[in-house]
């Protein structure tokens, strides 16, 4: 049966990453195993830099550039010998971007992007591979965007599964019915007119269930720097305790409050063949981690998720009338036009407020559609939190030295927008 792991960036940061990795899989040398990367450590963020510096034409462009492939060249170095190939394959990956680069700026800055950022993850899984051949593991190498078939829309692409499915079985299925591994990319996939495509920010869990999916895979594994899936953030909150066991539906609620440790779209695929999923951690591979199944409901602790940099914004008409099923069905269009996710909102008799991910561009260029029509104002700098399975006790806490702009209760589930206000002493 074929398994799959997917091994973030924080787990193949470095050349000991990888060596770490390495070790890992030696203990899986006798499964089928679908291997899915995502770029090295911070990668992503420095393609974005350069992805920026060639839209602005700005000078800083080739040192940027420079600074992507000198981290990778770096750890390879580290780990082969100089007349490995690996530089060779590295040298003609990072050819793709000086082919975009030396160019100018003529397609849409989504376009450019996922051209430029795809980058990481083929670099990163490139020498992945010739790591674990070199540790006597046999791993085919797989471009992702032969086995994955998105539309055209660029940094967010939408997955077409039946094409998906029928390049699964061409592209994959024969790689993986040889002895050893086949390691791919996370995050990318293709359009059919061979354009490359990500999948949203974080996206390399979707793409190991997307894989998962389509292989009937027994189980998918995800490697991280936590022991399992955590009731909160310890770097934010203390006393945090490990969730050994959590249902898909759980799951899915989690993610899609904006809990980082899985992508959002991660769970429907499997849950759809009813494949289990594991989180476990690189740096403790022997610990039990998080199973997610579906299994029984249990009672579950309090989860708080954190969601930073947030606006809300608060809609009303301008000619006072109530905001009704006309208006919101065209704010929810202009929503979807202009990828802007509602993270929360609230319907009152004039107004709508709304509470979203600020992302200044896009939120310009829906303020801009809605100018003639609604009055809006905007509040920047604010924080989401949600708490599911609440105590009424906890929540003081969670408020102290902040202001309470929002609240919303469903089912269980609480949500608060708040800002932070500064402590005032008196003279």
């Amino acid at each position: 049966m074929i398994k799959v792991f997917k091994f973030g960036g924080a787990s193949i940061k470095n050349a000991e990453a990888i060596k770490n990795v390495g070790s890992i899989l030696q203990d899986y040398k006798e499964e089928k195993l679908l291997i899915v990367v995502s770029a090295m450590g911070k990668t992503t963020n420095a393609l974005e830099k350069v992805v920026k510096a060639y839209i602005n034409q700005e000078e800083e462009l080739p040192q940027y550039f420079e600074d992507v492939k000198k981290q990778h060249y770096d750890t390879a170095q580290t780990l082969f010998s100089k007349e490995h190939p690996i530089f060779a394959d590295l040298n003609d990956v990072f050819m793709e971007i000086e082919w975009v680069i030396e160019d100018k700026v003529q397609d849409s800055y989504d376009y450019i992007y996922d051209q430029i950022v795809s980058i990481g993850e083929m670099a990163s899984s490139k020498m992945v591979a010739a790591y674990l051949n070199q540790l006597d593991l046999a791993t085919q190498w797989l471009d992702a965007r032969d086995a994955i078939r998105t539309d055209n829309t660029y940094r967010e692409g939408n997955v077409d599964w039946q094409e998906t499915q029928e390049m699964m079985k061409t592209a994959v299925l024969p790689k993986l019915q040889k002895s050893g591994f086949v390691i791919t990319q996370g995050f990318i996939g293709g359009t059919s007119e061979n354009f490359t495509t990500t999948l949203g920010r974080e996206g390399s869990d979707y793409s190991a269930a997307i894989f998962s999916y389509c292989l009937d895979a027994a189980s998918m594994s995800i490697w991280k720097d936590v022991p399992g899936i955590l009731t909160a953030d310890p770097r934010l909150f203390s006393n945090v305790t490990k969730i050994d066991r959590l249902s898909y539906k759980e799951a899915i609620e989690m993610t899609y409050y904006g809990a980082k440790v899985i992508h959002p779209k991660t769970i429907k695929p499997i849950q759809n063949k009813n494949i289990p999923l594991y989180v476990k951690s690189f740096v403790d591979p022997e610990g039990d981690g998080t199973i997610i199944s579906d299994d029984i409901e249990v009672e579950y602790p309090p989860v708080i998720v954190v969601e930073p940099n947030q606006a809300l914004l608060h809609i009303s008409t301008r000619d006072f009338s109530f905001v009704a099923e006309q208006h919101l069905g065209h704010l929810f269009k202009l929503f979807a036009q202009h990828r802007i996710k509602v993270n929360t909102m609230q319907n009152m008799a004039i107004s709508f407020s709304v509470c979203v991910t600020n992302i200044p561009e896009r939120i310009s260029a829906l303020l801009a559609d809605l100018q003639e029509e609604f009055k809006v104002v905007k509040d920047e700098n604010l924080e989401l939190i949600t708490v599911r399975h609440f105590h009424e006790e906890m929540l003081a806490s969670l408020r102290k030295g902040k202001v309470l702009l929002f609240e919303e209760r469903i089912r269980g589930t609480l949500q608060m927008v708040l800002k932070d206000v500064p402590v005032m002493h008196r003279k």
